[in-house]
């Protein structure tokens, strides 16, 4: 299980970052390692200025505020952490009070059902803002390869969700060890944020134009 399985056309991150792979048929590349991709994406991603890794960290909560322009008139506004492994004792140990990160829009990839899987679309099922979630359904590669990419969503405003955790929310077939539509469905993520991200920044700049025009009315 060393070795990484990439279906076409993901290679073409693998090209865009510089990770080396066998082109072993019309449909998948084979790259030796999973390391080698890891580490490659992470060195690249972590020379970004605006970008920090926090180790032992889990985003145990959301940062809910009503919003009256939002359809369900409320909007995910950040998350709540703790060290990890205080968030996997609760049960066992005096409460130790959280720290919250404040954010426009935040995209989860917690995965599929496990100890922290799929937490951010479970936390919404428990505050009556999803319906029932089926979980993944059984393992069906290729078309889960395909529906990973298509669910990936703004599923309530300001929060997005991307690889396994889409097919918790839909039922999806589990996808195994191929990676293809796991660096899709980041890449698409990254897109839907940058869209939210400028929709925001579009009804900010509008707001403030308004005001502008009502304070000269009075003036």
């Amino acid at each position: 299980m060393s070795a990484m399985v990439v279906r076409k056309p993901a290679n073409q991150l693998l090209d865009e970052i510089g990770v080396p792979y066998d082109d072993v048929c019309d449909e998948y590349v084979v790259i030796k390692h999973a390391a080698l991709f890891t580490s490659t994406i992470l060195s690249k991603v972590l020379q970004a200025p605006n970008v920090k890794l926090f180790n032992a960290t889990a985003a145990e909560d959301m940062i809910l505020k009503k919003d009256e322009n939002t359809e369900g008139g409320m909007r995910l506004n950040g998350v709540v952490t703790n060290w990890s492994l205080v968030t996997q004792n609760h049960d066992t140990q005096s409460c130790m009070d959280p720290n919250v990160m404040e954010s426009k829009v935040v995209v989860y990839a917690s995965g599929h059902d496990g100890p922290m899987g799929a937490s951010g679309v479970k936390r919404l099922q428990r505050l009556g803002m999803l319906p029932a979630i089926p979980g993944m359904g059984g393992l069906d590669m290729n078309a889960a390869e395909d529906a990973i990419v298509e669910g990936t969503c703004e599923i309530i405003p300001g929060m997005v969700v991307c690889g396994m955790e889409v097919a918790e929310v839909f039922g999806s077939p589990r996808m195994g060890p191929t990676f293809g539509a796991m660096f899709v469905s980041g890449q698409k993520a990254a897109a839907i944020a940058l869209e939210v991200l400028e929709r925001l920044e579009a009804a900010e700049l509008s707001t403030a134009h308004m005001e502008q025009r009502t304070v000269a009315n009075i003036l």
